[in-house]
């Protein structure tokens, strides 16, 4: 079963290896661009996540289609409003789900490989998880709307294909009213950063407003995005880009007995700690 993302990776390349021409003939000191080994990584997440992905799709299409089955009317897909339905659907289900894998640590752990790069281009938008599974459940109420299947994959290719394009520093702001309603490379740039004013800020996918909305806007003002983790990994291996954060979740858990904690560590914001216990009061 072949997404439909995947027609859209000879423009990709073309447009990958265009950016990286524009950094040798225009370069700018200001933009970092692209070093071989990150690249290396960035393409080999890429390909490990559509082998990964192909046999977990069929999981996604038998779940989407058992709902659908059920759900009290099916939107007729002829329609025009249909698929503005799609879109609006989708974009939300595509907030909340970015919105959760940044709030919730071990699914912060499968997410951390797209924003594990130092750098900020083309490629970086294909370093994509190996850990598909956890998508699912944002996408389940579609197929209960009515949406076919489908409809479903389709949009969510569209919804990746269009991400693509925001992964650069090669364009600056956009014209004012396409800035305020679309997610744009300027408002992404702010989401792939790594400076405190910037953290946890512009989840949506093409959409913009759903973080206007719901006040997770920020915009790329005057200070300058650092790219990568608050604790950097340093490390070009797949296995360790698509893996790490799992087994330092779990490392976190097993250094205390409380069962409260644990589940802190897990299920807690990343960088989540227990409330340290104050001290017993002498007189007492």
């Amino acid at each position: 079963m072949i997404p439909a993302v995947v027609y859209a990776i000879p423009a990709f390349v073309v447009l990958l290896l265009l950016e990286v021409l524009s950094y040798r003939f225009l370069p700018d000191d200001e933009e970092r661009g692209y070093e071989v080994r990150d690249t290396a990584a960035s393409l080999s997440m890429g390909i490990g996540s559509l082998v990964v992905g192909a046999p977990w799709r069929v999981v996604a299409v038998l779940a989407y289609a058992a709902l659908y089955t059920i759900a009290p009317w099916h939107l007729a897909t002829d329609s025009p409003w249909t698929w503005l339905v799609l879109l609006l659907a989708d974009d939300f289900a595509y907030y909340v789900f970015h919105r959760a894998h940044h709030r919730v640590r071990v699914l912060w752990a499968s997410h951390v490989p797209h924003h594990s790069s130092l750098y900020y281009n083309l490629s970086t938008a294909l370093r994509q998880s190996w850990t598909p599974m956890t998508s699912l459940p944002f996408w389940l109420p579609l197929a209960l709307l009515g949406l076919p299947p489908w409809m479903i994959l389709l949009q969510q290719s569209v919804s990746l294909a269009y991400q693509f394009f925001l992964h650069t520093e090669r364009v600056d702001r956009l014209w004012r009213p396409v800035e305020w309603i679309f997610n744009t490379p300027s408002h992404h740039r702010v989401h792939h950063a790594s400076n405190r004013a910037y953290l946890d800020r512009n989840y949506g996918g093409i959409l913009i407003v759903w973080d206007r909305l719901l006040r997770t806007f920020r915009p790329e003002g005057d200070e300058k995005v650092v790219y990568g983790l608050t604790k950097n990994i340093r490390t070009f291996n797949p296995l360790r880009v698509a893996f790490h954060e799992f087994g330092a979740a779990w490392r976190d858990a097993r250094t205390t007995d409380r069962w409260r904690d644990k589940a802190g560590y897990l299920l807690g914001p990343p960088g989540w700690t227990p409330r340290a216990t104050p001290p017993a009061d002498p007189a007492s």
